[in-house]
């Protein structure tokens, strides 16, 4: 029902905050307003959009600006639903610059919600709950309080599967302020929780929520999820044939998860497990909908900027990288799925597997998507100003661009390069050991080709027992690897300090530490931290998989790899290696 909702969290704020007059019972108004809601719930763009500008212009006229930028959220809202996912972004983002211009600072919150839709639709679900927590308090200061139980309700529709009791506890809050600030919204949100009550399988409180929504019917009442509570309460009184196809009729693309639950709340694991499928390749259907959008429309506005010879070399180079980029993740993909539906044995069995199959791949798209379009974006962006013949930077400016796109560069290739090497190490089963490496100016090197990634003012170094000409039968490249991959956790990690390198050699047993004075890592998170996607801070770039792949290669090379948690002053790494048979 993720359709649904996003279109009631907005309609139900239309009137919200009136301006002067009472322009709001009119019947014009009535007219403008209630030909634009049926055509947003129809979802008939030919009949949506002029009825959408004809409501803005009426309320431009009443100078209401609070109900006019509301419009403009539906706007964007109708379009998400549409799948039209680039364009409504585009707006999101002209929306709040707009706000910015106009220094109407109570309104900011509409933007900042518009954002948290397009987060939760492109599957950033923590980002989304972020932001809309950040709305809940710019509305609170500025006391609009009649529009917030639907932000709660957004809340909700996101933290429902995962954290049941704090969407409750959601549901609680929206209930409390409706009924203070808006009543007509309480029947709404009661009809939206005694639907959750059957999803967690409390059936009689769901059937008292159910009582109360028929009385509520009655009374001449209506909610969205209506057609939702009566499937349901067909497929309790075991009408389970007859309520798949209420759902399947009424509920359009949320058919597959309600009819999924369905069969399963009846047992019948062969239906949900088929219905789970349909479902699956649904999301994977919208999430390629979504890349398509995004990329035709990056596409689109590069071509604007294609100005001269030099604009065209670099819009070449860059949409090149992209469909790259694109390729290598669909291989990993498909890699992934391949893997791991392979395993599938029995209906029951297979049908578990599978919801944890598509959790997995979830978070590897939010991550990937998310770590590949930001650094994609600042190189797109100051490749654009360095190819504008109309702005002409000091040769200093010029440079840090040009540093910062072969950042933003690097990033991108050494998170493909992750996905890669895992997947290369895990489908082979051998390892060549026969490289000699030289322990000391394998470190030397590594400090001197990272030490400009560093932050201004942290030093690399190198504390090492070891004679120079100290050598170690392995692998030179997967040793390497490691390594950089703790150089390139440390670098993340310290805005300042020092980041050392140890080396020493005990009874046939070489130690190398990486010891670094940033954030430091709990003593809890010791081994979480080296499972795959694991980031303990989502704001930094990455998508965790650098120390998983570092223990991989470790160990695949027979040592071992830890965090010293007795070391307070940041993070220190230890790894240990056989070198019996090391050449001194």
């Amino acid at each position: 029902m993720n359709r649904i909702l996003l279109i009631l969290a907005l309609l139900t704020g239309l009137g919200t905050i009136q301006a002067a007059g009472d322009y709001k019972t009119s019947a014009e108004y009535l007219a403008l307003r209630d030909s634009m809601r049926r055509a947003f719930n129809d979802g008939d763009s030919t009949r949506f959009f002029p009825a959408l500008e004809r409501l803005q212009d009426y309320l431009l006229e009443q100078n209401d600006l609070h109900a006019y930028y509301t419009q403009r959220c539906n706007e964007i809202v109708f379009l998400m639903n549409e799948k039209h996912i680039f364009e409504a972004y585009k707006l999101a983002r002209q929306l709040g610059k707009e706000l910015t211009e106009k220094k109407l600072d109570k309104e900011m919150y509409m933007a900042y919600n518009m954002l948290g839709h397009l987060n939760r639709y492109c599957g950033n679900r923590e980002t989304a709950k972020e932001i809309f927590r950040k709305v809940i308090s710019m509305m609170e200061k500025a006391g609009y309080y009649e529009s917030m139980p639907p932000i709660y309700m957004n809340i909700v529709n996101v933290e429902l599967n995962d954290d049941p009791e704090e969407a409750h506890q959601m549901l609680d809050k929206a209930l409390d302020i409706a009924r203070q600030y808006a009543p007509d919204r309480v029947f709404d949100i009661e009809t939206r929780k005694s639907l959750s009550y059957y999803n967690s399988g409390d059936i009689p409180r769901f059937l008292e929520g159910y009582k109360q929504y028929r009385e509520g019917v009655a009374q001449g009442k209506s909610s969205v999820h209506g057609r939702s509570m009566d499937i349901y309460y067909e497929a309790y009184q075991g009408n389970t044939d007859k309520a798949v196809e209420m759902a399947r009729s009424d509920l359009s693309d949320d058919a597959n998860e309600t009819v999924t639950k369905i069969y399963e709340q009846a047992g019948r694991w062969r239906e949900a497990y088929a219905s789970l499928r349909q479902e699956t390749a649904q999301n994977d259907s919208v999430n390629n909908v979504i890349l398509s959008n995004s990329m035709q429309g990056f596409s689109d506005e590069l071509r604007v900027y294609d100005v001269e010879r030099e604009a065209a070399r670099i819009r070449t180079i860059t949409m090149s990288v992209i469909i790259l980029l694109l390729l290598l993740l669909i291989l990993a993909l498909g890699y992934i799925l391949f893997s791991h539906r392979r395993h599938i044995h029995q209906l029951k069995r297979a049908y578990e597997h599978a919801l944890e199959s598509d959790k997995m791949k979830t978070a590897f798209i939010n991550n990937v998507s998310h770590e590949v379009r930001t650094p994609l974006n600042i190189i797109a962006g100051f490749a654009q100003v360095l190819a504008d013949p109309d702005l002409s930077p000091d040769v200093e400016k010029r440079k840090e661009m040009a540093r910062l796109i072969e950042k933003n560069n690097y990033l991108i290739t050494s998170q493909i390069d992750e996905i890669l090497e895992l997947a290369s190490n895990e489908s082979s089963a051998t390892v060549n050991k026969d490289d000699s490496v030289a322990v000391n100016s394998l470190l030397q090197q590594i400090i001197k080709e990272k030490l400009p990634y560093a932050a201004d003012g942290v030093g690399m170094s190198l504390d090492s027992r070891l004679t120079d000409d100290f050598t170690i039968k392995t692998n030179l490249h997967m040793l390497r690897r490691a390594i950089v991959a703790l150089t390139d956790n440390a670098i993340k990690y310290t805005p300042q300090g020092s980041i050392v390198y140890g080396a020493s050699c005990s009874q046939h047993l070489l130690t190398l530490t990486i010891e670094d004075t940033g954030c430091g890592i709990p003593e809890a998170e010791a081994e979480h931290i080296f499972e795959r996607f694991v980031k303990l801070d989502t704001f930094k770039e990455g998508i965790g998989l650098g120390l998983t792949l570092c223990r991989n290669n470790i160990e695949r090379l027979g040592g071992t790899i830890r965090l010293d948690t007795t070391y307070q002053a940041g993070a220190r790494f230890v790894i240990t290696l056989n070198t019996e048979e090391a050449n001194h």
